[in-house]
């Protein structure tokens, strides 16, 4: 996301040109469109958890870019779901979880944000919600039900908070020290607040949501092995 403010054109053709010609091949085969999205459409402004009715007002091109492919999406597919995720993390490729175990290795100090607040998910979680939504289709029919939906770990975290269970979770010992985002700036801006409403997706699909700390040390004995 931190290459979007760099390479913008890069971010459109990946969050909007690309989203535009799946829409337009799924209205080619009659298809549902399921498309990932995120918090970062939102600026951070909130005090309670974002519902799908709150305005977006994103602050980095990555947020402007993927809010423009929610648009051309639903726009150009009726039969489109968004998903709006957060602090996506598993134990494939390279995610805060990682990162935080690599360090611990590397480092006996750590400064983690901990005025940035929202909830770590688990993308096997998330794989498996988007599974319930697809296999639902065989037993009713989702066109009333297309549109925008949040979806999140249950709970509530910073930064910090999701660096310490991750140490507490694995005993490793490291000595973390909670830090203001002004003490560490990033090329894309974070959204201050970004807690999503899940209400929408759980009353929908019936959906049960793991919290976050369970699912995280689920997602850690993966990495052990």
């Amino acid at each position: 996301m931190d290459n979007a403010e760099k390479n913008v054109e890069a971010a459109r053709s990946i969050n909007v040109d690309a989203v535009q010609n799946l829409a337009e091949a799924c209205t080619i085969y009659n298809t549902y469109l399921i498309h990932i999205s995120t918090d970062f459409v939102f600026g951070g402004n909130a005090f309670l958890p974002i519902d799908e009715e709150a305005k977006p007002d994103p602050v980095s091109v990555y947020g402007f870019t993927k809010l423009e492919g929610e648009s051309m999406a639903l726009n150009s597919h009726k039969k489109t779901f968004i998903i709006r995720t957060s602090w996506l993390y598993s134990s494939f490729g390279n995610n805060f979880v990682k990162t935080m175990l690599r360090l611990a290795k590397e480092r006996d100090y750590l400064g983690v944000i901990a005025d940035q607040i929202g909830t770590p998910t688990y993308a096997g979680d998330l794989a498996k919600a988007i599974m319930e939504i697809i296999k639902s289709a065989e037993t009713q029919d989702l066109n009333q039900y297309c549109g925008i939906y949040h979806y999140s770990n249950e709970g509530v975290a910073s930064w910090y908070d999701f660096a310490k269970a991750i140490f507490d979770i694995k005993s490793l010992h490291v000595n973390l020290k909670p830090i203001a985002t002004t003490e560490y700036p990033t090329p894309a801006k974070r959204p201050a607040y970004s807690l999503l409403d899940k209400s929408k997706i759980k009353r929908t699909f019936n959906m049960h949501i793991p919290y976050w700390r369970d699912s995280l040390k689920m997602c850690l004995e993966l990495i052990e092995h």
